[in-house]
């Protein structure tokens, strides 16, 4: 690939995961959460395996994409839990104010569902990478 491909699509990575850390962290009030978060993340990777190579992006990731599916689906599981123990309900959510921000477990859900798409969109992208490069 060219020079300035690669070279550009540094800056873009870094500013695709900043991008979807702000539209995970949005979504309880506005359009956005974990599903439109993980896209993003998972493009911003793609992209530098397009750019570079799948073994860069690997590099990158530090963790196997099926590790964060794995992971994403305990952490999604895990957040419904307290509503099952203490209304009875699967995911019926615990809130906790902290400034103007609202935290609870429905954003553990969302991290977890972020991790999840992560995961699954990367396993296939690189995947198809691994097939054109060889």
């Amino acid at each position: 690939m060219s020079v300035i491909f690669s070279t550009m699509s540094r800056l873009f990575f870094v500013l695709m995961l900043l991008a979807s850390v702000y539209m995970l962290f949005r979504g309880h009030n506005e359009p956005g959460g974990g599903f439109i978060g993980g896209l993003f993340a998972a493009l911003a990777f793609a992209l530098l395996a397009l750019a570079d190579s799948v073994k860069t992006a690997r590099k990158a990731l530090i963790v196997h994409p099926m590790v964060l599916i794995g992971a994403g689906l305990f952490l999604s599981f895990l957040s419904g839990l307290p509503g099952l123990v203490s209304h009875g309900s699967f995911l019926t959510h615990w809130w906790v104010e902290l400034g103007s921000a609202h935290v609870g477990t429905a954003t553990a859900f969302d991290i977890g569902v972020f991790m999840v798409v992560i995961g699954g969109v990367l396993s296939l992208v690189f995947r198809f990478y691994e097939g054109v490069e060889q």
